[in-house]
């Protein structure tokens, strides 16, 4: 059977003297087995291998039945290109150790080894075609590069005549230690090329299997040829495994799990997080499963003691890893001088501004540009690794040509044109169209604004912001006009924040409303901030809400400063909702099943698995270090939020109550919020309530762009709606990632069927929109607009004072300290400075959008039409380029001066404000 191919021990496979055939050799006494398989070459192998032949400029002359008697004697030989990454020790540097070991091991005859694998059986017999196992030659070097460096290897094969191409290679690694196969090439006849599916970490084969790797050509599941039937399914067995036992390295497993893993109870019982994700109370997508052992507190949760797996694949790969160290210690090397002195002088809060702005280097000259960024690929970043990448990012220049000051952190954009402009209601207003979370403003359909809360716990759902609040400041509109004309916006954190805020308010140093903000889109075409309602929680339950509304001054020139607070509170609210709803659970959580399914159910010969792939690259990596850092008990999320450890609670609240996978299509998005209205006339299907909201207008044309191209893709492969409903994998796929991947929300509304290649286009383009363009500019844009904290305060500390109160006083007294002392402290400042700086930062190998490696298809078809897609991002690069460029769309620019630019497709490395990656890198 193909599987003893995957037993560990002596295996290799020698020529049979009857009709060409490969056996394998029996390593308990000599006796030749036949490989046997359980079906034989079908006419729908036998016509892939046509059409694979012919694509490849007919490679190779071959019987598709099978090896015969007559083409015993005839061989050809294939030279073969492997590049390979040995094992690394540290960022930039080859672990030593490990290469000496794996010297020795070639020195006793254990080495590296190849085989291939036909496409084909034998007809007579049904047996597997395979060459005999080739030796790496070269891994013995007196000299290895201290630093990481991929290294080419030949090795060559002789086969039958009738071979055919060769479908799969496997990998036999007898070293000890690991190493990165890059990329796997093999010359054949006539000039033309296969390249095979690999950048996978090979293990030692004793402890994990030799590895198989496929022929790049996409084949859905019924066109499969026999001789990779059985290879394909073992491949999706063994990625899934059997669920239980604990996770380690060597592994290639994906499956799925609870966030149980939050808090650490062992230390301190007040360390207790609830589980996110199989209850009503708490649903949340699933994780990956790592099976490390339950807490001594409770078996309920898992333990953090051991190392969190990530299958070595997702990993970082080693140019990521240097650059992202790189940042990190740069971005900590910023946080550094004021840590010390605020430690020193015990002080909690700023003194002044200016002492915040003085964490800044000094403006340096812009770099980038649309010429820089739509020149070759060579200038849009570097894609092999540097030596010591590390050390060069860490100490000279950063990775985006700018200087590096190791003292202090690069000035946010936001200050760079006019370091007041960010006070200004205009630019309050503005960057909930196009700033770093331009996805909560909704149209207000009916007023007053009502909760959706129980009032028997909450009390009256009635807003308090009433007419009289607003109607002076309508331009003569009524009310009610004004909401029949689609003039009053609101983002509305009510609903979400009241049932938490009780709690909250009784942590120490952390004070927080449950809020609205109403605004009025004006004659001139921008929109305008109207009132901001704060609510503070009944004292008994049902009981009166303690609402207070705040107006801003009548006079613009004016400075308010009971409004400026009021703002800091609201913002305060879209800061948590920015990072625990939209950011971490809409995007990066919510693509964690996909990806898991992705590798369980759609085979890597899948061409959907080809499609996707590119959009799951380090995502599990990154959702690791989230876990680790960012959100469990006394995690960077909850020191420097003002939820704390109600955070996570709420993300899980948030996506109880709002999430369904519809909502996540943009135009569907938009729809629901009463942004854009339905029109079969209207480029997108849809025609924008404001015209002028840079996210939704730039954000269509990527969906349409990226729509397109999932139809031409889907197109090719699926010629009618009974293949999408036939194809195993597919439905597989999806039923999984919907009723495992989100099981706690199954039964949702939202869920589209697969059943048609239009249903199908829709489902693709949406999980693919959540890890690039939602996450784009959610992600991308924190450090020029959140990284000064006194615009974006992640914290607050203190309720807006009362009339007659001491606090009130304080506040007329100095407003600028009050405001400073209300906000987040110096530590959490620098804190989160540091971490916007680092997650808002492209690697210098990023994969955005408009790339993909050379060698991703075989398929010449979906290479043209990926060519398509590209060309057409890179219009829209100039258009929105010309958009930012137009006076008359007031959203674009605004008072700082700061163009919209997080859905431009490209970006040179570093922190840039634009790029939209493939995948959720960071």
């Amino acid at each position: 059977m193909l599987l003893n191919l995957f037993k560990t021990g002596t295996v290799a496979s020698t020529p049979a003297c009857r009709n060409g055939a490969f056996v394998r050799k029996s390593s308990r006494c000599g006796r030749p087995e036949p490989l046997q398989v359980r079906a034989s070459a079908s006419a729908e192998g036998a016509g892939w291998l046509k059409s694979a032949s012919s694509k490849l400029g007919k490679i190779v002359e071959k019987k598709v039945q099978g090896p015969s008697k007559e083409g015993v004697g005839e061989t050809v030989t294939f030279k073969g290109t492997a590049v390979i990454v040995k094992k690394l020790k540290l960022f930039d540097v080859m672990d030593r150790v490990a290469d000496i070991q794996d010297d020795a091991s070639e020195l006793r005859g254990k080495k590296v080894t190849f085989q291939l694998v036909s496409s084909e059986v034998d007809s007579s017999t049904g047996e597997l075609v395979t060459s005999e196992e080739v030796t790496l030659q070269g891994w013995l070097k007196i000299f290895d590069s201290i630093t990481a460096e991929k290294l080419s290897f030949n090795v060559e094969f002789s086969v039958p005549k009738s071979f055919g191409v060769p479908g799969a290679i496997l990998v036999r690694n007898n070293h000890p230690n690991e190493f990165l196969l890059v990329s796997f090439k093999l010359d054949l006849s006539g000039g033309s090329s296969a390249d095979y599916i690999t950048n996978s970490w090979v293990y030692n084969t004793e402890k994990s299997g030799p590895r198989a790797f496929f022929f790049n050509t996409p084949l859905l599941p019924h066109e499969t040829p026999a001789g990779l039937k059985e290879l394909r399914e073992k491949e999706l067995k063994e990625t899934r495994g059997d669920g239980t036992g604990m996770r380690n390295e060597t592994e290639r497993i994906y499956d799925f799990d609870v966030y149980n893993d939050l808090g650490t109870p062992d230390v301190d019982p007040k360390n207790v997080r609830p589980t996110l994700g199989g209850s009503a109370e708490f649903p949340f997508p699933r994780r990956m499963r790592t099976g490390r052992p339950p807490t001594k507190f409770s078996p309920e949760f898992e333990s953090r003691a051991a190392d969190l797996y990530v299958p070595s694949d997702e990993r970082f790969d080693y140019v990521k890893l240097s650059d992202n160290k790189a940042d990190m210690a740069r971005a900590a090397a910023h946080a550094i001088p004021s840590k010390i002195s605020t430690k020193l002088s015990r002080k909690e809060s700023w003194s002044s501004m200016e002492e915040i702005k003085n964490l800044y280097s000094a403006p340096g000259e812009e770099v980038g540009g649309i010429n820089n960024v739509l020149g070759s690929k060579e200038d849009v970043s570097e894609k092999d690794q540097h030596p010591l990448l590390f050390l060069r990012e860490f100490t000279s220049k950063r990775a985006d040509g700018k200087d590096n000051d190791l003292l202090k952190f690069p000035l946010p954009r936001i200050l760079k044109a006019d370091e007041k402009a960010w006070q200004t209601d205009a630019e309050f207003a503005r960057e909930y169209l196009a700033g770093f979370n331009p996805i909560e403003i909704e149209l207000v359909r009916e007023f007053p604004i009502k909760s959706k809360l129980d009032p028997a716990e909450f009390g009256d759902p009635t807003s308090a912001i009433t007419e009289q609040h607003i109607d002076a400041k309508l331009e003569g509109l009524s009310v009610a006009q004004a909401v029949s004309e689609k003039k009053l916006f609101v983002v509305d954190f009510h609903d979400l924040f009241l049932p938490w805020v009780g709690s909250i308010n009784k942590l120490e140093n952390s004070k927080n409303y449950a809020s609205r903000t109403l605004f009025f889109l004006s004659k001139e075409g921008s929109l305008k901030p109207l009132a901001i309602e704060l609510v503070l929680p009944p004292r008994t339950k049902g009981g009166e809400k303690k609402a207070r509304v705040f107006t801003p001054p009548a006079d613009p020139s004016e400075t308010d400063h009971i409004w400026q607070l009021a703002k800091a509170h609201a913002t305060n609210n879209e800061m948590t909702v920015h990072q625990s709803v939209n950011h971490f659970t809409r995007c990066h959580a919510v693509t964690e099943p996909m990806i898991i399914s992705t590798h369980r159910q759609l085979s890597k010969l899948h061409p959907i698995h080809h499609l996707l792939f590119p959009h799951c690259r380090h995502t599990l990596e990154v959702n690791s270090t989230a876990r680790l850092n960012l959100l469990p008990a006394g995690g960077t999320i909850e020191q420097i939020y003002t939820p704390r450890e109600y955070v996570v609670r709420m993300a899980s609240a948030a996506y109880r109550d709002f999430w369904t996978f519809d909502s996540n299509a943009l135009p569907n998005d938009l729809i629901r919020r009463g942004m854009a209205v339905p029109d079969p006339n209207a480029k997108h299907g849809v025609r924008l309530t404001i015209e002028d909201y840079p996210y939704a207008a730039d954000g269509l044309e990527v969906w349409g762009a990226m729509k397109a191209w999932n139809t031409e893709y889907v197109d090719i492969y699926y010629k009618d709606d009974s293949v999408v409903q036939q194809d195993a994998e597919l439905q597989n796929w999806y039923n999984e990632y919907r009723n495992v991947g989100h099981a706690d929300k199954r039964d949702a509304p939202g869920w589209i069927p697969m059943d048609s290649k239009k249903n199908l286009v829709e489902i693709l383009t949406t999980v693919q929109w959540i890890p690039t363009a939602m996450h784009a500019p959610i992600n991308f844009g924190q450090f020029d607009y959140a990284g000064f904290m006194p615009h974006h305060p992640c914290m607050c500390r203190r309720l807006i004072p009362e009339e007659g109160s001491k606090e009130m006083e304080e506040l007329r007294a100095d407003p600028v300290k009050f405001y400073l002392s209300t906000i987040s402290d110096t530590d959490t400042t620098t804190t989160a400075m540091a971490v916007f700086e680092v997650v808002a930062a492209h690697a210098p190998n990023e994969e955005y959008i408009v790339e993909r490696i050379p060698t991703w298809t075989q398929n010449e078809q979906a290479k043209a039409a990926f060519q398509r897609y590209t060309d057409k991002l890179r219009e829209i690069d100039d258009l929105i380029v010309r958009r930012n460029q137009d006076p008359n769309l007031k959203h674009r620019c605004g008072p700082a001066q700061l163009p919209f630019e997080l859905l431009r497709p490209f970006s040179t490395p570093g922190v840039t404000g634009r790029g939209i990656p493939n995948s959720i890198t960071v």
